[in-house]
């Protein structure tokens, strides 16, 4: 068993700008140099952060609500304003699959913390395992500048029962830029009691992306006749060199990326796992849409017997991720993304 006591956590993303110029990375530089930054503005709501960038709406943080089991992101876009991620189920759209109605735009959970499910826990969900929830309890350092909006909450993880299993701290950065959207993640997860993180798939930064984007045109759905989405098929590829879902599911790499063409546009959208996290990430992408990096599944993708350990927590321990997704124009390679993980990693 995997035991922690202590994590030490590094400062909160420094700006892009600065890092450039501090690092001269000239091949970026001369990208970012040429980017105009587009004016953002940050607002704290009763139930949610609201986003605007240059004057119009981009993304909320929904963190309260009969329906909110779990604070998440939504929507997601390029830059030209273009959705990358599903509707469903905020938004019913004619032609968009409505499995996982749990895959909520971009979250951050996990399906076994102590036994409980963080993860597949939609209100509406009734059968076992026990569910929890992500319950935000205040949200402070609301802040904008030229550069960047952020803002941070804390989050209990609590059990059925009112258990308390977990204390989250989770700052976010969106860096708006001409071609591209960034989000930058810092997030703190401190046990409240003792942990376990079970070696589990169904895990931890999840994103569900918009059908067009898809491996897989073919919607299966229960109930209903198989049906092909629009779009020229999508591709994953991984820093490892993989291609495709069977290359990259499940297998470690410091960054994934997942294109392909939404109407006139080539698109997509890349994690990137720092170095410095915790626990390094494998990849639960899915030929459906779902995009998740999560750092608690071993056995779970390597279909080795189980080991009946996972990641444990001593009372007041502390695990630290930090995680940046870029929607951008193109490709991996024409977006560049090798170079901006060497960015980032820095």
């Amino acid at each position: 068993m995997s035991r922690h006591t202590s994590i030490l956590c590094l400062p909160t993303p420094i700006l892009i700008c600065d890092v450039l110029l501090q690092m001269r990375l000239a091949p970026i530089f001369a990208l970012i140099a040429a980017t105009a930054i587009a004016q953002i503005k940050v607002t704290s709501e009763p139930t949610r952060v609201h986003v605007e960038i240059a004057g119009k709406p981009y993304t909320d943080f929904f963190f309260k609500g009969d329906e909110v089991t779990k604070p998440y992101l939504w929507p997601l876009s390029a830059a030209s304003g273009t959705m990358i991620t599903r509707h469903f189920p905020m938004e019913t759209v004619a032609g968009e699959p409505t499995d996982h109605p749990h895959q909520r735009g971009l979250w951050f959970a996990h399906e076994n913390v102590n036994g409980v499910d963080f993860w597949n826990n939609e209100a509406s969900y009734k059968s076992p395992p026990p569910r929890g929830r992500i319950v935000v309890t205040k949200i402070s350092g609301v802040s904008m500048n030229k550069h960047e909006g952020s803002f941070t909450a804390a989050a209990q993880w609590m059990s059925p029962d009112g258990l308390k299993l977990l204390d989250e701290t989770r700052v976010t950065h969106i860096i708006p830029l001409r071609d591209l959207r960034i989000i930058d993640l810092d997030i703190t997860l401190t046990a409240a009691t003792n942990v376990t993180f079970g070696d589990a798939k169904d895990g931890v930064l999840g994103i569900r992306l918009v059908p067009a984007l898809q491996e897989d045109k073919v919607i299966k759905e229960k109930g209903k006749p198989d049906r092909t989405v629009p779009g020229a098929p999508g591709k994953i590829v991984s820093s490892s060199g993989g291609e495709h879902e069977k290359a990259v599911w499940g297998k470690p790499a410091d960054w994934v990326d997942y294109s392909g063409q939404i109407g006139n546009e080539s698109l997509g959208i890349a994690i990137l796992d720092h170095p410095s996290n915790s626990r390094r990430a494998r990849w639960h992408v899915r030929a459906y849409g779902l995009f998740a990096a999560n750092p608690f599944g071993d056995t779970a993708f390597s279909g080795a017997k189980p080991s009946g350990t996972g990641v444990a927590l001593d009372p007041g321990a502390s695990l630290h991720f930090r995680y940046r997704i870029v929607i951008h124009p193109g490709d991996a390679a024409s977006a560049g993304i090798a170079n901006l993980w060497d960015e980032f990693k820095r």
